[in-house]
Formats: structure tokens, C-alpha cells, sequence
């Protein structure tokens, strides 16, 4: 739910609006007999703002005139300055700033005159300012945006998943040239200035090659976890468990324990095992890497006593507990791997199964807007629905993105 602290008053946007106006003057909207048109684009247009910033400091704060879809064409914004008139279109190559071409057809449509990139620039920088000073009315929009569900959350699994691939492939490749590696030894013989043999070192590559394969071990889970970070908000959306930009923010701030409880009925008790297990794997991943390596264990210092050295581990408690000499046993990297790719099987298991097309086998971003309506609850009764939902919807996506109106 949003506070009130976090959006505008209509006296305050209107004092953003005298001083956006202000600040683009003496750009101002075309008079209204200017036609829309299809222009030369300048040079100058490429160092515009992102275009729903431009958009939304002429439209809808400042009300300037504007059209709508044309082939090829999003939105465009007829605009004068110092008595030359532009169009501010965003068009399928991108934003820009469009001046009249010669009404003569046998002329080529070639660069903008120097006149016309001059007063691009001029149009630019005003822009700018304006921008710069609406950006309360920006955060604005952001706010009665995410507290509803009229959003597309960004779908990451694919890329984050194949990370966490190469990671895991790499540190089985390590593992397997220490195998292959492990009575491989390197001598070399030190000799005096009179040739005789002062010394002789031997090595053995297998201790470095496992080394290797535990910084590769502990890199590949740290991106498991990542994943799952991410991929366990997409699954609560598709399940309808969470429907607003609000409750993604709570959620994507929570705890990765809470992440797979609004996710993942951890009441199965194959798949609590499995929780409970990447439970400890991720505490000490925490504690060993995140708080300085001390010690898988947790292990962060060792007092003298007639015992010898004995370890203290720091725990997650505040308060009394913060320290203990119960050292956790600490995991092996090829079995919390081991752990992580049981996880992954149970997770993309039963009436989880649809969820996969849409988030691993497919780049689309998750919308609020068909976790509200129902939408992705009716495609995620089967994987055949679902395929079905995926592809109308890429077709949709690819619409848009050519702007085939």
C-alpha cells in the first residue's frame, strides 16, 4: 500500500509544472495547424532522454499535443522553438528529433540542414532541463505504478540459470582433471655453479587444480541461490500468490526463506528435506563468503586455551549467542550442488511445470496485470496451456516491438 509521503499533491505537481514550463521555455507544443509529419531525423535527436521520460514531461505533465500509432511509429509530439517547428517521434530505431523534409519529391531525403541540427540541440538541452527538474514528478509516477498492477516485472531466470550452468560445468571439469590429474608430479632439480644438485622440488598440480574447483564450487553455489532469488518471485506471480508491484518489492526485500515458502509448499517432505538442507548451505555460503571467509564453519576467531586453539564461530543470533564453539559441520561443494540440482528438479515438478515454459524457455516478462485478472492461473493448469499462452503472447511482444500497429 503506498504512503502518503510518497506521492504528490496536486499543488505540488502543479509547481512542478510552472517550473518544468519554465525551464523548456521557449520550446512550447506546435500550433495546432501544424500537421503531423514524416521528417529528416537529426543528429542531435540521439542525445534525448529515454523516451518515456520525454513523453511523460510533454504529455503528461505539460499537456502538449501528441499523436498516436501510425506504421512504424509509437507517439509523436509536434513542438516549436524560436519559430521552427520539429516532431518528437519514437519510432521503431528509436526517439529522435524530426525536422520538415523539402515538399519537392525529387529531392532526396538527406541529412538535416545545419539550421535544423542547431535547433536540435537547442530542443535537447531544453528537454533536459525540463527533465532535470520534474524528477519528483517521475518518482511520482513510479509510486502509483508499483502500488498497483499495471507492470511488467523483468524475467532474468533464463540468464541466471545458464550462469549457474556454466559455474556447476566448470567445477565438474575441475574435478574431473584432478581425477584425471592426481599422480601427475613436476620435478625440478636446483643445481650449484659446479653442476652438481643443490636441491630437488616436487609438486603436485592436483592440490592447485582442487583449489580451483572449490573457488568454482562456491562461485556456482552463490549463483544457484541468485536464481533462485529471482525465480521464486516469478513463480509466486504465476501463481497468483502475489498480484502488485508493492508485494513484489516485499518479497523481493524477504528472506530467500521466505522466498520459497510463498513459492514452494515446503510441507512435502521431500521437498523440506531439501530446504532444510540449502538452509545450511546458504548460511555458511553467508558466513564464509559474505562475511569475510573466516571459515565455512563460521568460524571467525581462535582463543588460547590449555586445550590448544579453539575456535569461536559467529551465529546469526543477536544478543547472548552471538558466539559458540559448536562448530557446523561445513558443506563439501560437490554435495551442496548435488542438493541444488535435486531442488531444481522438485521445483520444476507437478503443477509447477508450466511455469518453466514461461520463465526458463522463454524471455517474456512476468505481468502483474494476468496475476490480478486470473490470466496466468488458467495457464498454468497445464503445460499445454501454457505453451499456448507463451506463444500468443511472444507474437504480441514482437507486435509491439516492430510497432506493427
Amino acid at each position: 500500500m503506498l504512503h502518503a509521503r510518497e506521492l504528490l499533491t496536486e499543488s505540488e505537481i502543479q509547481e512542478i509544472r510552472e517550473r518544468a514550463t519554465a525551464a523548456i521555455a521557449p520550446l512550447k507544443p506546435a500550433d495546432k495547424s501544424v500537421p503531423y509529419f514524416y521528417g529528416k531525423r537529426t543528429h542531435a535527436g540521439q542525445k534525448l532522454p529515454p523516451h518515456y521520460l520525454v513523453y511523460f514531461l510533454l504529455v503528461d505533465l505539460l499537456g502538449f499535443r501528441h499523436g498516436g500509432h501510425q506504421e512504424k511509429v509509437d507517439w509523436s509530439i509536434p513542438v516549436e522553438v524560436d519559430g521552427g517547428i520539429a516532431m518528437l517521434e519514437h519510432r521503431k530505431l528509436g526517439l529522435g528529433i524530426f525536422v520538415p523534409q523539402s515538399p519537392k519529391p525529387d529531392i532526396p531525403l538527406g541529412p538535416a540542414l545545419p539550421k535544423d541540427e542547431a535547433m536540435a540541440e537547442r530542443i535537447v538541452t531544453l528537454i533536459q532541463k525540463g527533465v532535470k527538474v520534474s524528477t519528483p514528478f517521475f518518482n511520482h509516477l513510479a509510486s502509483v505504478a508499483v502500488g498497483c498492477s499495471q507492470l511488467n516485472v523483468v524475467n532474468k531466470s533464463s540468464w541466471l540459470h545458464e550462469r549457474y550452468e556454466y559455474l556447476r560445468n566448470e567445477f565438474r571439469k575441475k574435478l574431473q582433471e584432478a581425477t584425471d590429474r592426481k599422480d601427475e608430479k613436476h620435478t625440478v632439480k636446483h643445481m650449484r655453479p659446479d653442476g652438481a644438485i643443490q636441491s630437488t622440488e616436487t609438486t603436485y598440480p592436483v592440490f592447485q587444480i582442487r583449489q580451483e574447483a572449490e573457488w568454482i564450487g562456491i562461485a556456482a553455489i552463490e549463483a544457484f541461490f541468485s536464481w533462485t532469488e529471482h525465480v521464486l518471485i516469478h513463480i509466486a506471480i504465476l501463481e497468483g500468490k502475489i498480484t502488485t508491484g508493492d508485494a513484489v518489492d516485499e518479497l523481493a526485500r524477504a528472506e530467500w526463506a521466505n522466498k520459497v515458502k510463498v513459492a514452494v509448499d515446503i510441507s512435502d517432505p521431500s521437498m523440506k528435506g531439501l530446504y532444510d538442507k540449502l538452509l545450511l548451505v546458504r548460511a555458511q555460503i553467508r558466513n564464509y563468503m559474505a562475511h569475510g571467509a573466516f571459515g565455512k564453519g563460521g568460524e571467525a576467531f581462535e582463543f588460547h586455551s590449555r586445550a590448544g586453539a579453539v575456535p569461536v564461530r559467529l551465529t546469526d543470533k543477536v544478543g547472548k549467542g552471538r558466539f559458540s564453539l559448536l562448530i557446523e559441520k561445513s558443506f563439501n561443494e560437490g554435495e551442496a550442488l548435488d542438493t541444488a540440482e535435486a531442488f531444481i528438479a522438485a521445483l520444476w515438478n507437478g503443477n509447477r511445470a508450466p511455469a518453466k515454459l514461461y520463465l526458463q524457455d522463454s524471455s517474456l516478462p512476468v505481468i502483474l496485470t494476468h496475476a490480478a485478472d486470473g490470466t496466468y492461473q488458467k495457464a498454468m493448469c497445464s503445460e499445454e496451456a501454457m505453451a499456448q499462452f507463451v506463444e500468443g503472447l511472444e507474437y504480441r511482444f514482437d507486435q509491439a516491438a516492430n510497432m506493427d500497429w
